[in-house]
């Protein structure tokens, strides 16, 4: 089945200039980028995105790093995505990821780990839906798909 996922490039990817290596890993894997854009992140986006840990007592940090500088947003499409990204950005503690992955390559800690991805198919529904209007995201046919995937997974 073909899944749709969010990936935001945190600030400190942007910071250390991971942008063009990072969309380039999900492109060569094969998926395709529904939409993309910069974006600054006020107090609601980051209170509704990041809900599960607003009465933590790291919160504030994570608002306060996730407002450092702008983010990217992409909406990432392909078969079974979410899986297929959730290997390549590697687990959410950086020095614990594999490497290869991009966290394994690129990152030591848990809350500067260069990336999120939406981790199940529920949550990548409400997460493009967060950061993207429809008219944002594109519908098109990569002609690539005809020799990554098979007749049965298109």
């Amino acid at each position: 089945m073909v899944q749709k996922s969010l990936i935001i490039v945190k600030p400190d990817a942007l910071q250390r200039n991971l942008l063009g290596e990072i969309v380039s890993r999900f492109e060569r894997k094969g998926l395709k980028i529904a939409g993309m854009k910069m974006m600054a992140i006020d107090d609601v986006m980051i209170e509704s995105h990041y809900e599960h840990h607003v009465d933590k007592p790291f919160f504030e940090g994570l608002k306060k790093y996730m407002q450092s500088s702008p983010v990217v947003v992409m909406a990432v499409e392909g078969y079974e995505a979410i899986d297929a990204i959730r290997l390549i950005v590697g687990p959410t503690k950086g020095r614990e990821a594999d490497a290869g992955s991009i966290r394994g390559d690129f990152a030591m800690s848990v809350q500067y780990n260069i990336v999120h991805a939406s981790d199940s198919a529920e949550n990548a529904e409400a997460e493009v839906a967060r950061f993207f209007k429809d008219d944002e995201l594109f519908d098109y046919r990569k002609v690539d798909f005809d020799y990554i995937y098979g007749e049965d997974e298109r």
